[in-house]
């Protein structure tokens, strides 16, 4: 079992800048490709960002150049560094790991969420 706990989210004013955490649980983290999903109100949860267990990330098409994501696997934590930021980027935010074994079984966990507010 892995635990997940997102920090970092807020109310910040368009054009701001916020940076989420997710801490995991247990020390094999690194294994486990990291994502980050966001879902607004009355819409479906969508794919921000992801990093694989190597370090390669990927983005969605409406945070390239805005959005990072990095990983520290000796502090067992994810970040999301938003820049830029949107009312369109208004949302809970929820940190995902993930992790399938040569057997084919797959290791999914979630966060709580943290939201973000985009508002003036």
């Amino acid at each position: 079992q892995v635990q997940l706990v997102e920090s970092g989210g807020g109310l910040v004013q368009p054009g701001g800048s916020l940076r989420l955490s997710c801490a995991a649980s247990r020390t094999i983290f690194s294994i486990y490709a990291m994502n980050w999903y966001r879902q607004a109100p009355g819409r479906q949860r969508e794919l921000v960002a992801t990093i694989t267990s190597a370090g390669t990330a990927n983005y969605a098409e409406f945070v390239k150049g805005r959005f990072t994501i990095s990983r520290d696997n000796a502090k067992n934590t994810v970040y999301l560094q938003m820049n830029s930021l949107k009312p369109e980027d208004t949302a809970v935010y929820y940190c995902n790991a993930i992790y399938t074994t040569t057997a084919a079984v797959t290791y999914d966990y979630w966060g709580q969420g943290t939201q973000v507010t985009v508002s003036s």
